[in-house]
């Protein structure tokens, strides 16, 4: 089964770099190719595969919509331009670094980790052109914090799963994450981009065309507020989860907070306030709309294809085959959590998936061994969720499209990043639970 599993990721590599093939078509024959030869009848693979599809698709197309539609309007009216100008003025071009990783931080720590990238991507390719830094420098360390904000933080479901499995307390994981993630983050973000600058040069995606010479823009305090309301309400959302009892209040609070209502909010808002403040009129505000989201419809398909792909493994039993084989090396605890999250991850391309099943297998052993530190049990685990994303993961496909990457190009940055990411932060992990 491992043999499978590794025989279809190398088959979906070579069909999408070496012959060139559609990626989304590419994904649908590797999910042949690991289904067929796990016994499953091609009418199986196909029901899996749109299960997966569907599955996928249902979480993320509003989602990555709403974004694209509120990064173009960011872009068009200017207001991304504002804003990276009073950042880097804030922080200084030789600091740009620092500006991109406060961003980063204060963002993924609420918003999912497609919903951050959409938000600051104007933001960060702005940067960019005004302070004449490699693109790459400044977008590999926002994916880095984006990563670890998702991967080892709550209120991210993950975490979250893996905090209740485990009986870890919330806000010990919050303080010890902070703690190894941030570091974690700044090894293979910053210092990685500086490497990867060398070798790999990569022009900023083309968002919109710069705003006309003397057309009105936003001012800086509207361009803030439209940034900041979705993640003001999720913020607001998470607040009333962890402090209100069930009732009216807390419940449209935490609606009002769900990402998809947050950013059609502040969509609608963002229209609202940059029509009149650049003078647009209500049919270029549409036009903008659906050019944003009509240049994203095949990263939807490719995205929902890498579901499709992991639920075909899933079923298939690639996961469990590889969290078996990590039961038979006997390692110790914290080095086994990381194991079995990191195959599960490489397996299906799924970080929530990869936490939650690694931790629901070393629950027991937990509840055995009062010894372990579960906090750090979770913090291993949610970094070997994050480990090798490569063409079976959505995300990977997320970050192609958005940052306009060939598929060997984010093979290079973002696999890279990940797996930095990975191991990084299981070395701090173990330093940190041995110093305990």
């Amino acid at each position: 089964m491992l043999l499978l599993a590794l025989g279809a990721i190398v088959v979906l590599v070579l069909l999408v770099t070496w012959r060139k093939m559609n990626a989304f078509v590419a994904l649908f024959l590797a999910s042949l190719v690991v289904g067929i030869g796990a016994g499953l009848a091609p009418l199986g693979v196909l029901k899996h595969f749109q299960e997966g599809l569907g599955a996928t698709m249902g979480g993320i197309a509003a989602v990555i919509a709403l974004g694209a539609m509120l990064g173009k309007l960011l872009a068009e009216s200017g207001a991304a331009q504002v804003l990276a100008e009073r950042f880097s003025a804030f922080f200084g071009p030789a600091r740009v670094g620092w500006c991109v990783a406060a961003l980063a931080v204060s963002v993924g720590l609420v918003t999912w980790f497609a919903v951050g990238l959409l938000l600051l991507l104007p933001i960060i390719v702005t940067l960019s052109r005004e302070t004449k830094r490699p693109f790459l420098l400044l977008a590999i360390p926002l994916l880095s914090f984006l990563s670890v904000m998702h991967g080892l933080m709550p209120p991210h479901p993950g975490p979250v799963a893996a905090i209740a499995a485990l009986g870890a307390n919330t806000g010990a994981v919050l303080g010890w994450g902070f703690l190894i993630g941030l570091p974690t983050a700044a090894v293979a973000g910053p210092w990685f981009a500086r490497m990867a600058v060398r070798r790999l040069q990569v022009d900023p995606p083309v968002l919109a065309v710069d705003p006309a010479a003397g057309r009105p823009r936003p001012s800086f305090a509207a361009t803030l507020l439209v940034v900041c309301l979705p993640i003001g309400l999720m913020m607001m959302s998470t607040a009333a989860e962890l402090l209100l009892a069930e009732g009216g209040v807390r419940t449209t609070l935490t609606s009002l907070g769900h990402p998809v209502f947050a950013l059609t909010i502040a969509v609608l808002v963002a229209a609202w306030l940059f029509q009149r403040a650049c003078g647009f009129s209500r049919a270029m505000i549409l036009t903008f709309t659906e050019q944003s989201v009509g240049g994203i419809g095949m990263a939807l398909l490719v995205v929902a294809g890498g579901g499709g792909f992991a639920r075909v493994l899933r079923e298939a039993g690639v996961a469990d085959a590889l969290g078996s084989l990590a039961g038979t090396l006997h390692l110790p605890p914290l080095i086994y959590g990381w194991m079995v999250a990191a195959f599960i991850r490489v397996a299906t391309g799924s970080a929530t998936v990869a936490i939650t099943t690694a931790a629901g297998i070393l629950a027991p052993m937990a509840v055995a061994d009062p010894t372990i530190h579960r906090e750090m049990l979770v913090l291993s685990i949610g970094c070997g969720s994050l480990f090798l994303s490569h063409l079976n993961d959505g995300g990977f496909w997320i970050v192609k499209e958005s940052l306009g990457l060939t598929v060997g190009q984010t093979l290079r940055t973002w696999t890279v990043t990940e797996t930095l990411i990975g191991l990084v932060g299981l070395g701090a992990v173990i330093v940190v639970d041995a110093l305990l």
